[in-house]
């Protein structure tokens, strides 16, 4: 016989305070063939709490297997696929498309076969085991907290500090003391902490009365969640910027003769391959640029592999996934692996693999119109760059003559913490060189 083991929770509340304390109870019921178990959804790591669903690979009645797939889901960092735990037959789903899945709470219900049983069974008895153990445990914790709380009431040890003139203050502001912080000798409550207090409550509902007077309210996406934090660790690095513009004539021409072949092959050729591997070449002259600042040694971590990140917008937001080993990749393979990165933004199904281990991020907001920009890092890296739309501009060529070329304007962001403006120009003429001369870009393998 196989046990199901459900975890609950009864409150004890001390009358006198409010204080609640927790007491969790177990109740088993019998577990056999045919029984509908909660497949819950388990930690995915990075600390994600909870995730959106974006896609259901399963409907109720269908047969699964252990490993199928069941749904993709997405946090702020990354899309992930989860699989089943389990031999049987799909019965409810908890959540639709595009709403919030919390870590710990059931994706589906699954009707267990016959093989399930045994395993499960052992599942149940292991937790059963630990979980009576936990429960006597938090038992003796709470008689504890609850004698000892009754205690410091009875010997008056916990009580609000504070003057008749205060407390009639309170009254009169409607302010409960017990969230008032006093300032005053031994935690006593003063006038100035009664009106910050209130202060503070004011501020707040101004603006959530503007909130409601200026509109709806648009929630942070998750992509977005991510960039708040990654972008706010950003901005305490001390940034520095050098810019430089670039002649491309003869790379668009070189692109211009081969992309239409290509797009035959199912392959779209932009400019950003070339600037990608030009990236890496200049990277393999001046290796210090490719990698992380450890902020605790107060050293630069170089990485052989040059993981080439690219700023991609997205349904969801702004997100940064990378290009692994571009040292070893030619132009088309580049350019494949720079699709297929296009392809899951669109979608936002980018997986984690695509956007860990980073070493150096590249930022094209030319797509967009834009001609000039300032490229945040994104830590721990220690440079990105930036490159603005293609522009045709009069130039002078090597006689003097004025020409039309085909210009972008670069600009490259440096941790100046560890970074000096000399390698920094080294690096971007050296980026410079090979763009302007893609020849030897094509001839990589």
């Amino acid at each position: 016989m196989a046990f199901a083991l459900r975890v609950g929770s009864s409150i004890v509340r001390s009358s006198k305070n409010g204080c609640t304390l927790k007491r969790r109870f177990l109740s088993l019921s019998s577990l056999r063939s045919g029984t509908i178990v909660p497949f819950k959804l388990s930690d995915i790591g990075e600390g994600i709490r909870d995730v959106t669903v974006k896609e259901w690979f399963v409907k109720p009645g269908d047969r699964v297997s252990q490993f199928d797939n069941i749904c993709e889901v997405q946090s702020d960092k990354a899309s992930v696929t989860i699989t089943s735990r389990y031999d049987g037959f799909i019965r409810k789903l908890y959540y639709k498309v595009d709403e919030i899945a919390f870590i710990g709470n059931p994706l589906v219900d699954i009707e267990l076969n016959e093989e399930n049983v045994v395993e499960k069974e052992q599942e149940t008895k292991t937790v059963e085991t630990r979980e009576e153990n936990e429960n006597r445990e938090l038992e003796k914790r709470d008689d504890k907290a609850i004698s000892e709380y009754s205690k410091d009431i009875h010997s008056e040890k916990i009580q609000i500090i504070a003057t008749p003139a205060v407390r009639r203050l309170a009254t009169e502001t409607n302010i409960n003391l017990a969230d008032v912080i006093g300032t005053g000798k031994d935690g006593r409550i003063l006038k100035e902490d009664v009106l910050a207090h209130l202060e503070k409550f004011d501020s707040k509902k101004k603006i959530e009365d503007v909130s409601q007077q200026t509109g709806k309210t648009i929630p942070i996406k998750k992509y977005s969640k991510h960039m708040w934090t990654t972008m706010t660790q950003s901005l305490s690095i001390p940034h520095f910027v050098y810019s430089d513009e670039c002649n491309i004539t003869e790379l668009i021409r070189y692109r211009n003769e081969v992309k239409d072949s290509l797009k035959e092959q199912g392959i779209s050729l932009s400019l950003m391959p070339f600037m990608i591997k030009a990236a890496s070449k200049a990277l393999q002259v001046i290796p210090e640029l490719n990698g992380w600042l450890d902020e605790g040694k107060q050293c630069i971590r170089v990485s052989e592999k040059h993981n080439i990140g690219i700023a991609m917008d997205t349904p969801e937001g702004l997100i940064v996934p990378n290009i692994k080993d571009v040292q070893n990749l030619g132009i088309l393979c580049i350019a494949k692996e720079l699709n297929r990165l296009q392809e899951l933004g669109k979608k936002a199904s980018i997986s984690l693999a695509d956007l860990s281990d980073a070493t150096f991020s590249l930022s094209n907001i030319g797509v967009i119109g834009g001609s000039y920009t300032k490229p945040v890092i994104l830590s721990p890296q220690i440079a990105i760059g930036a490159f603005g739309k293609v522009q045709k501009l009069p130039r002078f060529d090597e006689k003097d003559n004025v020409i039309a070329a085909n210009i972008i304007a670069v600009s490259w962001a440096a941790d100046h913490r560890v970074i000096d403006g000399v390698t920094m120009a080294k690096y971007s003429n050296l980026w410079k060189y090979y763009v302007e001369h893609p020849i030897e870009l094509m001839l990589e393998s």
